[in-house]
């Protein structure tokens, strides 16, 4: 139903049966994982002016990854990820990939 590398892509369905017989097929809600069990990448720090998309899309490839970053990071809006300028953020493996710590085994831990 969803891309691989979709935030959705592993949430379950489910199937609503309206009165009239039909079946709408939905996909159930998605739960943020724990930032403290994702793999950090990299740290980046952000630019004046940076927007979310182009973070992600110079550290991960893909600037619809952008989810990734926001995941690492307990905030309600991810546009305020990027202020101020100089706010360091964690790039991570997406949840279920090897879990917890650093890849980059820096052993300081960073502000979310």
């Amino acid at each position: 139903m969803f891309a691989a590398t979709s935030r959705y892509a592993h949430v379950p369905t489910a199937v609503l049966r309206l009165p009239d017989g039909r079946q709408v097929t939905y996909v159930r809600r998605r739960l943020p994982p724990d930032p403290d069990t994702l793999t950090t990448l990299s740290v980046h720090t952000v630019a004046p002016g940076e927007r979310l998309d182009h973070i992600a899309a110079r550290e991960l490839g893909d600037p619809a990854q952008a989810w990734r970053i926001a995941d690492a990071h307990r905030v309600l809006d991810p546009r305020t990820l990027t202020r101020p300028p100089g706010r360091r953020l964690r790039i991570t493996l997406p949840a279920g990939l090897p879990q917890g710590g650093s890849a980059l085994d820096t052993g300081g831990g960073l502000g979310g």
